[in-house]
């Protein structure tokens, strides 16, 4: 994900007219035509489930909206919401867990089984591959593949997003890649 001066710019606009009461509503609604898509597919490789991901999204757009006016534009805006969107997206899953005392190799079954069973998940057999193989992996690499790889963020957004140095995420996404060949490989 590439985010240019225009894209900035066009965002402080957005954040001037949330500030306002009368232009509030419709500076949100443009807020969530712009970024609603993203964060969705975002949400969705981490969950696998439409129905769950459709939840978070709703959530993580709850969260924007009421903590919108209080936002100190320190970092970009886009970078914000996908803060929020990881955080719900990770306590999500941790609360599946402890809610069914499942550990995570089981949790890990149930979104392979949606993943090959949904009518909404297509691909060729590597794609599908691809996807099995990421859902061995660590959520936190996961997390990182998907931001790296799928939706094209560099390391500092990455960083911003997760609290995670850019080492740290540089040696995850390469520990990532290294466990998807050999998945691949293997099957």
């Amino acid at each position: 994900m590439i985010i240019n001066n225009k894209n900035h710019d066009e965002d402080n606009l957005l954040l001037e007219l949330f500030k306002n009461e009368f232009s509030r509503d419709t500076a949100f609604s443009r807020i969530l035509l712009k970024y609603q898509k993203r964060i969705y597919w975002h949400i969705r490789k981490m969950v696998i489930d439409h129905d769950d991901a459709d939840d978070i999204t709703q959530d993580t757009f709850v969260k924007v909206w009421h903590n919108l006016e209080h936002f100190r534009n320190d970092a970009l805006l886009f970078t914000w919401i996908y803060k929020i969107a990881t955080n719900e997206c990770l306590n999500f899953l941790k609360k599946k867990r402890r809610r069914f005392f499942i550990p995570f190799y089981d949790v890990e079954k149930e979104l392979e089984t949606k993943l090959t069973t949904s009518n909404l998940v297509s691909g060729d057999e590597i794609q599908m591959k691809l996807q099995k193989a990421l859902l061995k992996l660590p959520e936190k690499q996961r997390l990182v593949f998907n931001m790296k790889y799928f939706d094209e963020m560099k390391y500092e957004e990455i960083s911003e997003i997760t609290d995670t140095s850019v080492g740290a995420l540089k040696a995850s996404y390469h520990l990532a890649v290294k466990k998807i060949e050999e998945f691949i490989k293997s099957n």
